[in-house]
């Protein structure tokens, strides 16, 4: 498995590594690789000397042979060199000097791998870091990797979202690890501080997305980051309805209450199973249903709600969400944004024609 580990302040700081996504390779895999590796350098080698055999000389007096071509090969990239098989003529030696001496600095590489990487790693590691904060901007933030903000990061990635625009901020390093393995950015560290708020390139990000285990932490969170951000956009997820003028007033755009909603979806589905049903999909990602906000088109500016070709849900006029039935609507207007229950699109782009059966 790769180093995860970036990046860290110094002592006496909040303590927050910067995790880049990486790829998982089984030690096994690795070890077979560089075997493979280093056996490619000693055929080379062979095939080099056995087709300049007449330029060596044996201590047996015998010519060189294929057997006699791979024993000097691993004998000299090993660095063992009995001295039993030397090259002789001019050209032979020219060979060694410019073939075979850059093939056994290669073997040794290979055999001391581990160490090089090691002292590579660091470099790289920080050298991807930096390229990454020259780039990123206009990004989601979201603090807290548990299952709220998993569920967050895969309805971003099912709409389109990139996995690199994504940053995930947590405490755990398995929670970390896992979104590396998903391709996204990731920092192990308290979310509330603005220090690894910083590390998130914070100050650049268009969306921030606070789904903490705790309210207070959410609240802290969102001060933080409004006070680093004044223009983004913070959603909030809190358990208890009370806190969430501590979440509007802290900064928050909008917070969503997780227990009483959910709350009111187990007491919808017991009531009307097919509404449930109907939110679920709604709701979830990848099902028959979604919810999404588009602009209008040319046949639906200028005329009245019920002409939408989608279910209407409402209108976001001038930041402002209207209801479908608001009396105050009025015709669609270009600058208005709609928001409408559709068809999801599939895994390959196509529209579904309904829930999977099973």
């Amino acid at each position: 498995m790769a180093e995860a580990v970036d990046g860290e302040y110094g002592e006496g700081e909040a303590r927050a590594w910067v995790r880049m996504p990486y790829r998982v390779r089984g030690p096994v895999r690795t070890i077979l690789g560089r075997l493979a590796v280093a056996l490619g350098l000693i055929v080379v080698a062979a095939c080099v000397v056995y087709a300049g055999r007449t330029g060596y000389s044996d201590a047996t007096g015998r010519p060189v042979n294929w057997l006699t071509s791979f024993y000097y090969s691993v004998v000299t990239l090993t660095t063992i060199g009995y001295g039993d098989v030397v090259p002789v003529s001019g050209r032979a030696r020219l060979v060694n000097t410019l073939v075979i001496t850059p093939l056994r600095l290669g073997f040794l590489l290979v055999l001391v791998g581990t160490t090089f990487r090691a002292l590579t790693e660091r470099t790289r590691r920080e050298w991807r870091e930096q390229s990454w904060r020259r780039k990123v901007h206009d990004h989601t933030v979201v603090i807290g990797y548990g299952t709220t903000g998993r569920a967050a990061v895969a309805t971003l990635r099912a709409r389109g979202g990139r996995p690199r625009r994504i940053v995930a901020i947590d405490l755990d390093p398995a929670a970390v690890g896992d979104a590396n393995r998903h391709g996204l950015v990731g920092i192990v560290g308290d979310g509330t501080g603005s220090d690894v708020l910083a590390r998130a390139e914070l100050g650049k990000a268009r969306h921030v997305l606070i789904a903490t285990s705790r309210d207070d932490t959410a609240v802290l969170a969102a001060l933080t980051a409004r006070r680093m951000n004044p223009s983004a956009v913070i959603t909030a997820s809190v358990t208890h309805s009370e806190n969430v003028p501590l979440l509007r007033e802290g900064g928050a755009d909008n917070v969503i209450t997780s227990s009483e909603t959910a709350g009111h979806l187990l007491g919808v589905a017991a009531l009307s199973p097919a509404v449930g049903t109907v939110l679920e999909d709604l709701l979830s990602v990848g099902l028959g249903l979604e919810v999404a906000e588009r602009a209008p088109d040319a046949t639906e500016v200028g005329r009245g709600t019920e002409h939408v070709r989608e279910p209407l849900l409402a209108v976001v006029r001038e930041g402002h969400p209207l209801r479908y039935n608001d009396p105050g609507i009025g015709p669609i207007r270009t600058a208005d944004r709609l928001v409408v229950a559709r068809e999801a699109p599939a895994a390959d782009g196509r529209a579904r024609s309904g829930r999977p059966a099973g």
